[in-house]
């Protein structure tokens, strides 16, 4: 089983092709999508596919240290970047070509008219063994 981290992008990715902004969808839009993304989920689930995934507020602060005994710096709510990350979603799967097919079906959410809004979803395996360093 390998790990892949599934980040859904709304700002910042390439344009998905039903790209009306989620902020002009219908209430009725949303609550599609949000049923959609949880059936997923809950399929994941059943196959024991799914570790975990959360939805994210879009205000967020970017932090960095600045040095010994000093506070860390901050800058936000997000540095000069249009990026939005909205959620992301942690999979469990028997290989690349699984991790690819769900996030093919994770980027057909319902989004504007009900149609698959066909994001462009980023898909990135958790790093297996951890680099080492020879001195």
């Amino acid at each position: 089983m390998a790990k892949y981290l599934l980040l859904k992008h709304y700002r910042g990715a390439p344009a998905c092709l039903n790209d009306v902004p989620m902020d002009r969808w219908t209430p009725e839009e949303i609550s599609a999508h949000m049923t959609y993304m949880h059936d997923f989920a809950d399929r994941l689930q059943e196959t024991g596919e799914f570790v975990d995934g959360q939805a994210l507020a879009p205000e967020g602060t970017w932090v960095r240290y600045d040095g010994e005994g000093r506070p860390p710096v901050t800058d936000g709510p997000f540095a000069e970047t249009k990026d939005l990350i909205a959620g992301w979603m942690v999979i469990d799967v028997d290989s690349y070509e699984r991790a690819v097919e769900l996030a093919g079906e994770l980027s057909a959410a319902p989004g504007a008219g009900g149609k698959p809004i066909h994001e462009w979803l980023e898909l990135r395996p958790f790093l297996a063994t951890p680099p080492t360093i020879t001195e």
